[in-house]
């Protein structure tokens, strides 16, 4: 497998917008648990091999300060949706792009580089999520267009866009992302960041 220099773009939410299908089931902790997910999912992929840059999108400045405190580059997100997000923080990329989502609080370094060597063998790759119905990651070889399709059911839009879906075992920490109070329990159950355990005490 090729091992690349990857830049790996994290799109972080404002803290008004972040997780709120979580609010009723968290209440008062609602931001401090969307900082925290955030915290740990860029953390573990600062730490993955093969990773370079990490680079956070936001426009929130709470979660900016945070993450740049974690060693992540800092981006402004124009605010024009998602994808358009995630273009803007790979502008300033060279070599491999990989977006990959900032709610992935039980992410293993190790995990995400065998995702990202498998996805180096391929022009353009995604990670499904693992409800099979969105995306976790979605990555780019060196010179290809990086065309991010996330957003509802973009399992289907990053396979009709030509991207190899990877299907690989025992990556379970990438693939779950948190969406609802028991995503977050499924997430515990494989072992939570130190900066989501703190919070999930306080939720779980």
């Amino acid at each position: 497998m090729q091992r690349l220099g990857w830049t790996i773009v994290v799109p972080v939410k404002t803290l008004i917008r972040a997780k709120t299908r979580l609010a009723a089931a968290v209440g008062p902790h609602r931001e401090d648990l969307a900082v925290a997910v955030a915290a740990d999912t860029v953390t573990a992929a600062s730490s993955a091999e093969g990773v370079a840059r990490v680079i956070v999108v936001t426009a929130d400045p709470r979660p900016a300060a945070v993450l740049a405190g974690l060693g992540a580059e800092v981006v402004h997100d124009p605010d024009v949706g998602l994808n358009a997000a995630l273009r803007a923080g790979a502008a300033s990329a060279t070599g491999a792009v990989a977006a990959l989502q900032a709610d992935l609080p039980a992410l293993r370094p190790g995990e995400l580089a065998r995702v990202l060597a498998a996805a180096a063998e391929f022009d353009q790759a995604f990670l499904p999520d693992a409800a099979d119905v969105g995306t976790v990651l979605y990555a780019v070889r060196p010179g290809v267009p990086f065309r991010p399709r996330f957003g509802g059911e973009s399992r289907a839009r990053h396979l009709s866009g030509g991207a190899k879906e990877l299907c690989l075992a025992d990556v379970d920490s990438v693939r779950r992302d948190v969406d609802t109070i028991e995503d977050l329990a499924a997430a515990a159950a494989l072992g939570l960041g130190p900066h989501t355990a703190a919070v999930a005490r306080l939720v779980l």
